[in-house]
């Protein structure tokens, strides 16, 4: 048999009838009418160069006054892909819920009207999820490899609140907010419906449920460029952020975040493989995060109440968290999965997320508000904090037990 003969591909492998996954990418607008038609144009005329999966785009207009409606319309009829969508109420959020839900795709995703994120990074997003790698996809800015051109402001805010999600609830993925991001329609649906948020807190609160239900977010590095006609605001959003933090966190911590979702379980691709035991994490150890966090949170009150007759609120704030924190500290170094300079590491982190937060919080109370009220509310934060911070710890027990 000659080689070439030998090494011509089977007619099974250029069979084309197979099935490809469909892809709907959703652009939410408020008040875009300047921003949109260059947008869907832009869009449309790269998918169409050469996408190589089957595609549609959805416009969902969420309480525009101005002319986006009209626009939005006039670009359906100048497009066959181009589906358009209008909802009476505000929020990102919002508009993804409604789009995704319903649906016909395989796969959903969205950006941002600004085009900020480089299409290139559309298909190597699209393709982890199309290819069953993994449940959600996101473009990140703060990974290696991503290049950025946007404000001081805006990169600090940005780098802030990923490293309180990463050092507070052990999150995997570095950026949660980028406007660009894909997910399989089956495994988002449940999700959304534990989403509370229809605003910005949306992403967050998605992947967070996400990686708490032990699913796969595959991260993608993006280039990225600011557009300073944006709608976000900076201050408003951040502060709701942390709302939902603390909202979600208490939510996991009463078991109410899980997820009946569709991940296949881990199984042996060879069929004659000798399977390892999976690693197994006892009640015991769970009981421990849980009896050091309530110990730690009962001791920084009483440490707090009678320091704060001599000091002023910040002082005795870091003398309490010093003293409180060996506590957790301990109990983090007898049960932690991670090396010992790592956990020096996080618990240094931790330790200044606590102070600058706790001490927000006692900062913000009205004058005259009384000791009784600003020993709540610093001791309140920080229990809050710790039960963050042992949430996490269980969930990430938890994923290793599932993978």
């Amino acid at each position: 048999m000659k080689t070439r003969a030998a090494t011509e591909p089977s007619p099974r492998v250029l069979d084309t009838t197979a099935r490809l996954a469909s892809v709907d990418i959703v652009i939410p607008v408020l008040n875009e009418e300047r921003a949109l038609p260059g947008c869907v144009r832009t869009l449309a005329r790269f998918l169409g160069d050469g996408f190589p999966l089957p595609w549609r785009i959805t416009i969902v207009d969420n309480g525009s006054t101005d002319a986006t409606w009209p626009v939005a319309n006039e670009l359906a009829g100048q497009f066959e892909r181009v589906h358009v969508r209008r909802l009476d109420i505000r929020g990102r959020g919002a508009a993804l819920r409604a789009a995704w839900q319903d649906s016909p795709a395989d796969i959903v995703a969205y950006m941002d009207v600004d085009l900020s994120t480089g299409l290139g990074a559309l298909f190597p997003l699209v393709a982890s999820v199309a290819g069953g790698h993994s449940e959600i996809a996101i473009g990140t800015r703060l990974a290696r490899g991503a290049r950025t051109r946007r404000s001081l402001r805006r990169e600090v805010v940005s780098r802030a609140y990923n490293a309180l999600l990463r050092y507070g609830f052990g999150v995997r993925f570095s950026d949660a907010q980028c406007g660009f991001k894909a997910a399989r329609a089956d495994v988002v649906r449940p999700l959304m419906a534990k989403v509370e948020d229809d605003s910005w807190f949306f992403d967050t609160e998605l992947l967070l449920l996400a990686e708490h239900n032990g699913l796969r977010v595959h991260e993608v590095p993006v280039d990225w460029i600011e557009d300073t006609d944006s709608r976000v605001k900076i201050v408003r959003t951040a502060v709701d952020d942390l709302k939902g933090l603390a909202r979600v966190a208490w939510s996991m911590s009463m078991g109410r975040a899980r997820v009946e979702v569709a991940r296949p379980e881990l199984t042996p691709t060879h069929p004659d493989a000798v399977v390892a035991r999976p690693l197994t994490v006892t009640t015991a150890k769970f009981t421990s995060f849980a009896v050091a966090g309530v110990v730690s949170a009962i001791l920084y009150a009483l440490i707090y109440l009678p320091l704060r007759d001599v000091w002023s609120p910040a002082l005795t704030n870091f003398a309490a968290l010093v003293l409180a924190g060996v506590v957790s500290t301990e109990a983090n170094r007898r049960w932690t999965f991670h090396r010992r300079t790592a956990m020096h590491a996080r618990a240094a982190t931790l330790f200044l997320a606590h102070y600058a937060l706790t001490t927000m919080a006692v900062l913000a109370l009205p004058r005259g508000a009384g000791r009784l009220a600003e020993v709540s509310a610093v001791a309140g934060t920080y229990c809050l904090l710790t039960l963050i911070r042992f949430t996490a710890l269980d969930r990430r027990a938890f994923s290793r037990t599932r993978n």
